[in-house]
């Protein structure tokens, strides 16, 4: 096994295990981790040492005396139907009393606002009041329900407060300190520095992240109620309200960041406001940013980011990122999806940080560690077979994970493995199909590997049913961009573009919603299929009711989804018995929630499924162009395989896919032509064999063991 390129979580008292360790997993870094020292015995270890520092959280007894520079958030109060002559709210019913409080220093009846949502309509002020907690309603309309949207200040920092519930801790609630307040900003420079004097055998530091978390809100019961792992409701303050206001000339509400009710969320097409209110964060946060990294540098250590947490304004894919001068980027991955959203990152040094975390909710007496990483692993692996991360390691509590010898050799698997990867991979490309996938929705590279999230790695409703196309792609034979509905509207389809994929319910910004209303993008996209490109859709794509249609690309697709309103019409009901896309098929294809209503709306589309009448996928020729349309796609071995083989069909490449091929849905091949190695891996728990087809059409038999990594020469 080779050494390197492991970063070990260090921790007091665990000096002896710790030193077996780093033989062990080959660690040539140690880190600590939230509430954990590494002691000077463990400094003196000769290994790389990456230090862990959140700046808005460092200095409580700073904040203790500037509460006024505490981290604000807009939140909304339950609904209330008025059944009387006055109505009363209690705003913070559902919220975490221990991490929000009311902001009523400031102008309530300037930022805040109590809502008629049956109207649709903000009320005047002369109509509430507001005390001890309640907002009181006079002279309601009655049967309408009501709303408050508030100020509430932080008073425990979202991260901090989640590790303490979780680890069970005792310590003081940390306070989040608001860096747009010049005070703030002045003083967590030198918070910064006075670290960096205090701290000179840290050779890494690791900002974890920057300055506003994303949104964590928990509610009456400490437990999440809202997760939104790419939101900017922590970057809200009166005075960066001001600031907006005096750079672009127009104030924002409440409203703009509650939106009808719902929160501006990832999944929602932002409008104009919300886009500036980005914007402006992000390039305050990336300067500031920048500030720090530059300091970092003066002392002659590396400075790098983790990505999550406080990372609002710090996307890597987005425009300000460069300027930040970042040496590395770590993340943790659970999937294949958010390996490559660490790996593909334009940047010196990635490094991932798998999952399972060393917790005590995986690692207690009676858990399986092994058994919560090996699902993970797979999927990771793919992805780091495609592209890998310069560096792995974990997070956690140490002295939990070594009472689990099995994890503890487990561990040393997955690095032997990641080691081959670099060493036989040759820091190579593998091989990949001669034409570019593209994923067309909203927000176009700035979410690139980032879609159907809520938070990352975790299960989510609905999202399943759609995030599993992006985990298959994420270990399959093709470069992958993000493009955008402005990127088409304004630039047109880059050449190299060869399939193109829309997933997602209707009106969400993954599906895009009120986009496709848009006649040049519809003629653009319909121009480029009918002239021989390929396109995907998934779920409700090109999904809008407009002017007799749902799925605007219907003639594309050949599909469309009834809505009651051609209920009267015939349908088509005729299902293909054979395809190129079907044919590995062996049991019933796993849609997730799929799609009911669907149905063959062309002639000559070809129903490649139906469930209870209704079409779940189908192919569709469309001039010298081909349509494929999938009712959901889970990850799994054989909804992989049907991407795959979707993918070739629609680019007219089919012959293609035999390029260093597995007829074995459970074993995949990555091919390293430059270095002449060829990797195959089994993503199953049993033994498999496969027929093995090679670059000159050349057939070899290959047996591999369960989960087995296995290196051939070409």
């Amino acid at each position: 096994m080779g050494k390197g390129r492991f970063t070990l979580p260090g921790e007091a008292g665990m000096e002896k295990e710790i030193e077996g360790l780093i033989q062990k997993w080959g660690a040539d870094a140690i880190r600590d981790s939230d509430g954990t020292k590494l002691t000077e015995e463990l400094l003196a270890l000769k290994l790389k040492v990456y230090s862990t520092l959140c700046l808005v959280r460092a200095d409580n007894e700073w904040m203790k005396i500037h509460p006024e520079c505490r981290q604000q958030i807009y939140l909304i109060s339950e609904s209330v139907i008025a059944v009387g002559e006055k109505t009363e709210i209690e705003i913070m019913k559902q919220y975490f009393a221990e991490q929000f409080e009311p902001n009523t220093d400031i102008d309530i009846y300037k930022y805040w606002q109590v809502y008629d949502r049956t109207l649709g309509s903000v009320m005047d002020g002369e109509a509430w009041t507001y005390e001890n907690g309640f907002v009181t309603i006079k002279n309601p309309q009655l049967f309408h329900r009501y709303t408050v949207s508030f100020l509430a200040y932080q008073d425990w920092e979202p991260v901090s407060m989640y590790n303490h519930l979780t680890n069970h801790w005792a310590e003081e609630h940390k306070i989040p300190m608001d860096v747009r307040y010049p005070q703030a900003r002045e003083h967590v420079l030198e918070i910064l520095e006075k670290w960096l004097v205090e701290n000179p055998k840290t050779d890494v530091v690791r900002f974890t992240t920057f300055f506003y978390n994303f949104d964590l809100i928990y509610n009456h019961l400490g437990k999440e109620r809202q997760v939104n792992w790419f939101g900017y409701l922590s970057c809200v303050s009166p005075y960066a309200l001001l600031l907006f206001h005096q750079e672009y000339g127009y104030e924002l509400q409440a409203e703009d960041f509650i939106d009808a009710g719902y929160y501006q969320t990832l999944f929602k097409n932002p409008g104009k406001k919300y886009q500036d209110w980005i914007d402006f964060n992000q390039r305050f946060i990336a300067d500031l940013a920048r500030q720090c990294v530059a300091l970092v540098h003066r002392y002659g250590k590396k400075a790098i980011m983790f990505l999550g947490d406080h990372w609002a304004g710090t996307e890597p894919y987005g425009k300000y990122f460069g300027s930040i001068g970042l040496d590395s980027v770590v993340g943790a991955a659970g999937d294949g999806v958010t390996t490559r959203m660490i790996a593909d990152i334009p940047i010196k040094e990635t490094e991932a940080r798998f999952y399972p975390y060393f917790f005590p909710d995986i690692f207690y007496e009676g858990g399986d560690p092994v058994k919560e990483s090996i699902p993970v692993w797979i999927k990771c692996r793919r992805a780091l077979l495609r592209n890998p991360v310069d560096r792995i390691g974990y997070g956690g509590y140490l002295n939990l994970a070594v009472k689990f010898p099995e994890f503890v050799e487990h561990v040393a698997d997955i690095v032997s493995e990641f080691h081959s990867i670099h060493e036989k991979g040759g820091h190579k490309k593998p091989y990949q199909a001669p034409f570019k996938v593209a994923i067309l929705n909203t927000w176009g590279k700035l979410r690139s590997w980032q879609t159907h999230q809520v938070a990352h790695s975790l299960w989510n409703q609905r999202c399943y049913s759609y995030l599993g196309a992006m985990e298959a792609l994420s270990g399959l034979p093709f470069e992958i961009a993000f493009i955008s509905f402005e990127d088409i509207i304004k630039e047109g389809i880059p050449e190299d573009i060869g399939v193109i994929f829309n997933i997602g319910d209707a009106n969400t910004s993954w599906s895009g919603g009120e986009y496709w209303q848009d006649a040049k993008l519809v003629a653009l996209i319909r121009k480029w299929v009918y002239g021989g490109g390929g396109f995907i859709g998934i779920g409700e794509p090109t999904a809008f009711n407009y002017q007799g249609m749902y799925f605007q690309l219907e003639d594309v697709l050949g599909v469309q989804k009834e809505i009651g309103f051609t209920l009267s019409h015939n349908k088509i009901r005729k299902e293909a018995k054979k395809h190129f896309i079907t044919a590995d098929i062996k049991s019933d294809t796993d849609y997730g929630e799929g799609m009911s209503m669907i149905y063959a709306a062309q002639a000559d589309t070809q129903v490649l499924d139906m469930r209870d009448g209704g079409c779940m996928m189908a192919a569709h020729a469309y001039g010298k162009g081909r349509a494929v349309y999938m009712a959901g796609a889970p990850y799994n071995a054989q909804n992989t395989r049907i991407i795959l083989r979707s993918v070739f069909w629609a680019a007219h490449q089919e012959e293609e896919m035999l390029r260093w091929y597995s007829d074995n849905m459970d074993i995949e091949v990555h091919a390293f032509e430059e270095t002449g190695n060829l990797c195959l891996v089994n993503n199953s728990g049993t033994a498999q064999e496969t027929t093995l087809y090679l670059k000159d059409g050349a057939q070899k038999k290959v047996k591999l063991e369960p989960l087995e990594m296995k290196w051939l020469y070409m």
